[in-house]
């Protein structure tokens, strides 16, 4: 909640745990499609024909009705053409694409905060390597028809050849590397036969969007970009940590220079990362791709000069564009400037829930911790905090959370309810009010704890340098 003395009006949480009409049938409809790739699609059983069946007449009413009525049908006879997995695919996107809209316009209307009704268009047409996309999905149109119990590494590794031909490419790289990411963990789990547990959503989420971006033309940018000239005032950063790859993402908010509306943007850098790497040392893979890690640590704005942005609110960062700007609290921005910043649409293959991510103000708000971990309490409301996704490149904790009286976040939706992912929490010591942040090291830091994290990766890739140099001479 954030009171209207303080910039903002009160937050309807209670709106957070109604039930969202439609959302169960929705899911549950997926769930039973995401079933039927488990077996395959080469031979289905009379279940298999009932989820496709069922996935079919979900979108009956839909511009999609008869091409996946047709597609539906084709599969459950084992018949299916590769242009019948792509509307398998699309409706599945589809479904769970309403399924996010619905999620999006409940937090609007829990929080009293608008976005732009424009829908994000994908760019003109564009040259694509044809053959190359159509060998992507002839590939993912094997695996399916094998089914994730029917993986092995002769069928998984017919990807390589594909994955590696498209690389260089840039306009392909994008499909890629989803490509690329797909099969290694399809081929970190072979043979399928022998899976204990199999993740079901997932891997069906990274199905059908792969697939549908062997489409000509998908993987377009979102158009609409612009040039920001303004204040950037930044929220929070939210660290994204895999075995080989960081990404810090940051969230703010953008005051443009001509007077116009605040808009809720983000800034993205990523960088590849040995597995010994962790912690606070990550800081040192990412800072000198971007100023603006030095400027969220140092609690300060960034003035932007014609930085390019993208029309879903995805600044492109440019460090020649930008400079350190005033000082500028993120429980102040998130007091003034965040009732008031709409939000960018969203792409329509980025119509997820696990895509929803929005910047929130959280006060006066009592703390429960037990088994389930910490909820914060709002009159008779409960909201689950997710804890584990703040990363342990800073000084926020678990204890941190638990012991605050308010919090800088983003509302997220996961495992059919709404949580709230910690950026910054504000905590009394000692009589005093102070603000702790996820991202407090990004800059740089004299704290100890993250002094001796920056040294064990200093360390970590010194050694791993002299290794690759000795190799390398050989």
């Amino acid at each position: 909640m954030v009171p209207d003395d303080e910039g903002g009006g009160l937050m309807r949480t209670d709106l957070l745990t109604d039930a969202v009409d439609g959302l169960d049938e929705a899911l549950a409809v997926v769930d039973g499609f995401d079933a039927v790739l488990v077996a395959g699609l080469l031979r289905p059983q009379p279940a298999q024909a009932h989820g496709l069946a069922a996935l079919a007449e979900a979108v009956a009413g839909s511009p999609l009705a008869a091409r996946v009525a047709e597609a539906a049908e084709k599969t459950a006879a084992g018949a299916a053409g590769e242009d019948h997995f792509v509307a398998l695919a699309a409706a599945r996107t589809a479904l769970l694409g309403s399924v996010h809209d619905a999620l999006v316009l409940r937090i609007e209307e829990a929080v009293g905060r608008s976005r732009d009704e424009q829908s994000a268009a994908t760019a003109g047409d564009a040259e694509y390597a044809v053959n190359l996309l159509t060998a992507a999905r002839s590939w993912l149109c094997d695996v399916a028809r094998a089914g994730w119990q029917g993986i092995d590494h002769e069928l998984v590794g017919g990807s390589a050849p594909v994955v590696s031909t498209m690389l260089p490419d840039a306009a392909l790289r994008r499909l890629a590397t989803l490509l690329d990411g797909f099969a290694a963990e399809l081929a970190a789990s072979c043979p399928g036969a022998t899976l204990e547990r199999v993740p079901v959503r997932r891997w069906a989420d990274l199905w059908s969007r792969t697939m549908l971006l062997t489409v000509p033309g998908a993987a377009a940018s979102a158009a609409g970009g612009t040039e920001a000239t303004g204040r950037l005032l930044p929220l929070g950063v939210d660290v994204q940590e895999h075995a080989t790859a960081v990404l810090a993402q940051v969230h703010a908010v953008f005051e443009p220079a001509d007077g116009g509306t605040p808009r809720l943007v983000r800034a993205s850098v990523s960088a590849p990362k040995p597995d010994t790497v962790v912690g606070a040392g990550l800081w040192q893979l990412l800072r000198p791709h971007m100023s603006l890690l030095a400027a969220v640590s140092e609690g300060r704005a960034m003035e932007l000069d014609a930085m390019p942005l993208t029309g879903e609110g995805d600044l492109i960062w440019d460090d020649a564009r930008a400079r350190t700007g005033e000082p500028a609290e993120v429980f102040a921005t998130a007091r003034v400037a965040l009732p008031t910043a709409a939000a960018f649409p969203t792409a329509p293959l980025d119509r997820h829930p696990a895509r929803i991510a929005v910047p929130v103000l959280l006060e006066g708000y009592a703390v429960e911790e037990g088994e389930d971990g910490v909820v914060f309490q709002f009159a008779g409301q409960r909201l689950a905090v997710d804890t584990d996704r703040v990363a342990a490149a800073g000084p926020l904790t678990p204890d941190v959370v638990a012991s605050s009286a308010a919090c800088v976040g983003l509302l997220r939706w996961d495992a059919g309810e709404f949580l709230v992912q910690p950026l910054a929490v504000e905590r009394t010591v000692r009589k005093k009010s102070v603000a702790v942040h996820a991202g407090a090291w990004a800059g740089g830091t004299t704290d100890k704890a993250g002094v001796r994290a920056e040294k064990a990766a200093t360390d970590a890739v010194t050694v791993l340098r002299e290794r690759a140099g000795r190799l390398l001479r050989k």
